[in-house]
């Protein structure tokens, strides 16, 4: 049976692990924060010191056979609930966001599985590779990565009713490299028309480009997937 300080050690790493990759996560004004996290990590932890330790005293009994992973594959199937809670579908723009805080959520209560099972270099290994895929690979994600896709799309508000093949014919008149174009019919309002654009194409250019489409009948307005607006 454990002893009771190597048990407190265990939920208490499982609080300060948790609390590393919350603190990260709070810092951002995400939903799930430090609180959220460290409440994962010794919950899952508490999990699997009770399914390892938590029925010695029936073990002794005839007929009866125990599986000690039993609550811990709960806890990781469990889990996914909290975590779709954090996941939200905006609506106006079209995008799903919280992924990485229901990815984190799921990833914290495996550390808490790891170090309440006793298993302190994965927890603490895990942890950091964690929180550097959180804090140091975000900023190359946002300039590498992200930047390009959003340079490439251009976003029309059409009239309702207004033939998509006008809107495709424009596109090719205006020399757009068009990768997809994707119709959004709305009840009431304006359709929305995404045109992504392979390879993107500089700023000033699809600026330039994007004018010209404002011109056709049936679109209202038309902007650049980021912040400028033509």
């Amino acid at each position: 049976m454990i002893q009771w300080w190597e048990m407190g050690l265990r939920l208490l790493l499982a609080a300060l692990l948790g609390s590393v990759i919350g603190i990260n996560r709070g810092r951002l004004e995400w939903a799930a924060g430090l609180r959220t996290h460290m409440l994962v990590c010794v919950g899952s932890a508490l999990a699997i010191i009770v399914s390892a330790f938590g029925f010695f005293d029936v073990l002794g009994q005839p007929n009866i056979v125990l599986d000690p992973s039993r609550i811990a594959a709960q806890v990781v199937s469990g889990v996914g609930f909290l975590g779709a809670g954090t996941i939200l579908f905006l609506q106006r723009e079209q995008v799903i966001r919280g992924l990485t805080t229901a990815a984190g959520l799921w990833a914290v209560a495996a550390v808490g599985l790891a170090a309440g099972a006793g298993l302190y270099a994965a927890a603490v290994m895990a942890t950091a590779l964690m929180w550097a895929i959180l804090a140091l690979l975000k900023p190359l994600e946002q300039r590498y990565l992200r930047r390009r896709a959003r340079s490439g799309r251009l976003r029309l508000r059409v009239a309702a009713g207004t033939p998509l093949a006008r809107v495709e014919a424009a596109a090719a008149d205006a020399g757009l490299p068009v990768k997809r174009i994707t119709l959004r019919p709305r009840a009431q309002g304006d359709d929305i028309v995404d045109i992504d654009c392979d390879p993107p194409l500089p700023r000033a250019q699809l600026l330039a480009k994007a004018e010209l489409l404002g011109g056709v009948e049936g679109v209202v307005s038309v902007e650049l997937a980021g912040p400028a607006t033509a």
